[in-house]
Parts: structure tokens; sequence; C-alpha cells
């Protein structure tokens, strides 16, 4: 596993507990000769970890939308930045550079990608390993909503297992590693009449 695309918030949050977690992640995974695929931004938790692998000696690739240019958010220091046209465009090309995929605490943006990719998953056209850092019991709610969505039939047990929770970057990160497809969710999401 060498790239690892990691969503994460612009903002760092209130809590030095998230800003922490990106900087142990970013080293972990320089120091395991992983590369960082994120979003471009030099801001808030993306920012720090792309910082941290890189004062790490590791590499961090980013891309952003050519609209966001002018926001002047896009981290100058990285390995390669690719500029292009759409968010889709954008989340469609970190994907298919990547070997595994964390979500880390943040905002819509976060949960937007994490379930696009949860999603695409489900449909199975990726087979990536797919981590939540759950720094701090950030993602709980959502954890347990998703216990609510198989509860109530609306997901498959076997679909809501592709979320490899972890609290810690250095667990999370074996779990990635350790992780092999099985392809149990093909078919598996819809229910036949």
């Amino acid at each position: 596993m060498k790239n690892i695309l990691v969503y994460c918030g612009s903002s760092a949050g209130f809590d030095e507990v998230y800003k922490n977690a990106a900087i142990e992640l970013g080293k972990l995974m320089a120091e395991q000769g992983m590369r960082l695929i994120y979003g471009a931004g030099s801001v808030g938790l993306m920012g720090i970890i792309a910082d941290s692998i890189l004062e790490n000696g590791g590499e961090a690739i980013g891309v952003i939308p050519s609209f966001m240019e002018k926001w002047e958010v896009q981290h100058k220091g990285l390995t390669e930045c690719h500029v292009v046209e759409t968010m889709h465009v954008r989340k469609q090309m970190m994907a298919e550079m990547a070997d595994g995929v964390i979500a880390m605490a943040g905002g819509f943006g976060t949960l937007d990608e994490l379930f696009e990719i949860l999603t695409w998953r489900q449909l199975s056209l990726h087979a990536m390993p797919i981590g939540l850092l759950n720094t701090s019991g950030f993602y709980n709610p959502l954890l347990e909503m998703t216990e609510r969505m198989v509860s109530e039939g609306f997901l498959k047990n076997v679909n809501k297992e592709m979320m490899m929770v972890s609290s810690t970057p250095g667990e999370l990160l074996e779990k990635l590693k350790g992780y092999t497809s099985d392809n149990q969710t093909v078919g598996k999401w819809i229910e036949k009449a």
C-alpha cells in the first residue's frame, strides 16, 4: 500500500487532538514510505497532514479544482499538484491514484467524499480499503447512524463493515495494510424483488 487518499477538514477544529492526529498520521505515512493523496490545501487539517508528511521526508500529491486557486489555499510545497476543472474530476482523480482511503475529522466536504467512496465500494467500482480515523470519538454519532441504517433495513451489515475504524493513526494504518478484498459487497446493496 503506497498511496493513501486522506479526506479531512480545511479547518483544524477547536481541540488540539485533531491537529496532533494529523501530524502523527503524516509522520507514520512518511516513515512507512506511503504517499499522501489529498485535496491540495494548505489550511486546516489538510495543510497540517501535508506539512507533516513533507517535513518527515515523504511525498504529498494534491488535486485542486481551478476555481479554488483564486482563494489562495493551495499548498505551494507539494511534491505534485494537479489542477482540474471540477470537484467531480478532483474526487475521481484522487481515487484513481489511491491504494487506500482514510477519513479524518472534517465537515460537509469530508463526509461527502467519505460517503461517495463508500458508495463506489458498495457498487464494486473499486476494492480499496476505507479507514475512519475516529479521533476522540469524533465519528461515534456517524457509527451509531450506520448501525441504525442496518437495524432499519437500509444498509447491509457487510457494507457497513467496509469502514475500518480506529482511534489511532498507527492502528488504522495497520488495518489498511492488512486488508484483503473479498468482494463481498457485490450485489448486496440491492433488495431483489
